[in-house]
């Protein structure tokens, strides 16, 4: 029962801190927190009941550990390759690659260094796996929480519908960009079927190898598919996601200062889009498109790494500790 009570308390600060603002990270730590205990109550609630119930439940948990790591060393591998393939050899098209091989490279480090036993061998191999562990953890909460972030919706009475820019092929909108514009486009047609007026705001200014502003270029897009041209403002002078909102929240805030707004994003985009608006000061949840399925995991292994680059000096420090916890181990 101990479990539950855990569980419940971390359950507890889960909806607290979704109710002050689900735009957090923690949130989802508290989520998966609560989901472990959860877990572990049930399988000493299953013990008082059937003890071989509860060590078959075990066994199935342990055995399904390295089957999942092996199915998910293939499947970033082979989806790596297919990224090769459809998007080019730029280095962010060849994460899910490089988190595949380096999955495949832990398991033979590990069988190898298993043979190699010593004192200095065993800190490395219990440094470099509780390193892991702690990305790993991290990566599950990440995962976890975009997909309850996904689905649980807020207030539809918006000001403003936000698109993000994603970058241009010369003048033209890719797939990748013409998702956001469409999904906008049905929330905007959506929102105007119930007599409200938000207006939508295409956001990006113009990058290396694009003949226009991301925002024009967007905003025609969204004309050409039946939107009124008095619907649209545009922000041309943005370069990140952070300048995206920032100046997009200069016009909102000029226009209605208590705005609220819906910002739109590919779905693998959301969660850090969402940690991004509230770090600009944006009044607005995140909503994403669709995204090809071959696309999303080194887009999302990306989105991680980013996010774990934004909380730097936590992880730093704790990914310090561990590392100089592994090297006090080796010299004793």
């Amino acid at each position: 029962m101990i479990a539950f009570g855990i569980a419940g308390f971390f359950f507890l600060l889960f909806l607290i801190t979704w109710i002050r603002d689900r735009r957090v990270l923690r949130n989802g730590v508290y989520l998966v927190l609560t989901i472990m205990f959860a877990g572990i109550g049930t399988v000493f609630a299953l013990d008082a009941v059937s003890d071989t119930a509860a060590r078959l439940l075990v066994v199935a948990v342990l055995v399904a550990i390295p089957v999942i790591i092996f199915v998910l060393a293939i499947f970033l591998t082979v989806n790596g390759v297919t990224m090769w393939k459809r998007e080019g050899h730029r280095p962010a098209n060849l994460l899910s690659l490089a988190a595949g091989l380096g999955i495949i490279g832990f398991v033979v480090f590990n069988l190898i260094v298993t043979q190699w036993s010593s004192p200095k061998v065993d800190a490395l191999q219990s440094t470099l796996l509780l390193a892991l562990t702690y990305i790993s953890f991290l990566f599950v909460c990440f995962l976890a929480y975009s997909f309850v972030y996904a689905r649980i919706r807020g207030s539809r009475k918006v000001d403003f519908i936000v698109v993000l820019g994603s970058g241009l092929r010369g003048s033209r909108v890719p797939p990748l960009l013409a998702s956001r514009l469409d999904r906008a486009q049905l929330t905007w047609e959506r929102a105007r079927a119930k007599g409200r007026t938000p207006l939508l705001i295409t956001s990006g200014g113009q990058g290396p190898g694009e003949d226009v502003p991301e925002s024009h270029a967007m905003a025609t897009y969204l004309v050409d598919h039946g939107v009124p041209a008095d619907q649209i403002l545009l922000e041309d002078q943005s370069t990140s996601t952070f300048e995206n909102l920032t100046f997009s929240r200069t016009i909102m805030a000029g226009l209605n200062p208590k705005y609220r707004c819906l910002i739109v994003t590919n779905n693998y985009h959301a969660l850090r889009a969402a940690f991004t608006a509230r770090k600009a000061k944006v009044n607005g949840q995140v909503l994403g498109s669709p995204t090809a399925a071959y696309f999303w995991p080194s887009a999302t292994i990306r989105e991680f790494a980013a996010v774990l680059l934004d909380h730097k000096w936590v992880n730093g420090i704790i990914l310090g500790l561990i590392l100089l916890s592994g090297l006090g181990q080796a010299l004793l």
